[in-house]
């Protein structure tokens, strides 16, 4: 306990400050993190083959170019850019058609494609959301940090009913519930009164609870991840907390919903 608590002051006395920057410090901090996670991706032994070092390499420049894509554009949403995608796809595509060892064969490829896909966007995302407003990047984070808190606390109290024990056994109907209802009205608040007040409450408490609910999916599909791999955690970079995807889990799919709610608003307004 003495060490999970440690590590965690640890993390937030880095985090902070440059949280507090935003702009090119946040993004530098974002970036180092993603290089973190990217070796936690690379290193799982049962989700895919060992990558040889030319791979790993090539694997990094197209996951830093998704990370660090549309860091000049005005407007967060037009961030991606398909030439970087092609690029990306190329990089990581081309290599398996020379393949002889059977090591980084066709299947290796779109492995790796699909996973930096989805963790370097997350990284890309989550530069361009402190950009925009980093106030509304803290709402996001609130609710997974209160929804995994609060379902964890509830949880080990009177949980008694298990949510989906063979991906997680630990978490439990009773926490889940909880941990959704705590998040929703916490981050609820602090949307209304620090972000703005103009928006219908009905509706904003509706798409916090379904962020809520996206942000426990999230938790439980990385907890997949590991379970498929026979790992407790994707490093020890956080002692007691376990590595960058440990902690980041319910956080990135809380972000791509927040980003599909917005477009989806964005076409009838």
């Amino acid at each position: 306990m003495k060490t999970r608590v440690i590590s965690a002051i640890v993390a937030l006395a880095i985090v902070i400050p440059l949280f507090l920057l935003g702009g090119i410090p946040f993004a530098v901090g974002v970036g180092m993190v993603s290089a973190l996670a990217y070796k936690e991706i690379v290193e799982l032994k049962e989700s895919h083959n060992s990558y040889n070092l030319f791979t790993k390499i090539i694997g990094f420049i197209a996951y830093e170019l998704l990370v660090f894509n549309g860091l000049k554009v005005s407007y967060i949403y037009t961030g991606v850019s398909y030439g970087i995608i092609g690029i990306c796809i190329l990089l990581l595509i081309i290599p398996a058609i020379f393949d002889e060892k059977g090591k980084y064969t066709t299947k290796e490829a779109f492995n790796l494609l699909g996973t930096i896909t989805v963790i370097g966007l997350f990284f890309n995302l989550l530069i361009l959301l402190c950009r925009a407003d980093k106030w509304l990047l803290l709402y996001l984070i609130l609710i997974a940090i209160l929804t995994d808190t609060f379902a964890m606390i509830i949880g080990c109290l009177i949980g008694k009913h298990k949510l989906i024990p063979k991906v997680s056994p630990k978490k439990s109907v009773e926490g889940s519930i909880a941990g959704s209802l705590v998040g929703t009205i916490v981050a609820s608040l602090y949307y209304y009164n620090i972000i703005t007040s103009n928006i219908n409450i009905f509706a904003l408490i509706v798409m916090t609870l379904f962020l809520s609910i996206l942000g426990q999916l999230g938790d439980l599909f990385f907890s997949k991840i590991k379970r498929e791999n026979d790992i407790k955690d994707f490093s020890n970079i956080m002692p007691g907390h376990g590595g960058i995807l440990d902690r980041l889990d319910s956080l990135s799919f809380i972000v791509y919903g927040y980003i599909i709610i917005i477009n989806i608003v964005k076409l009838f307004i």
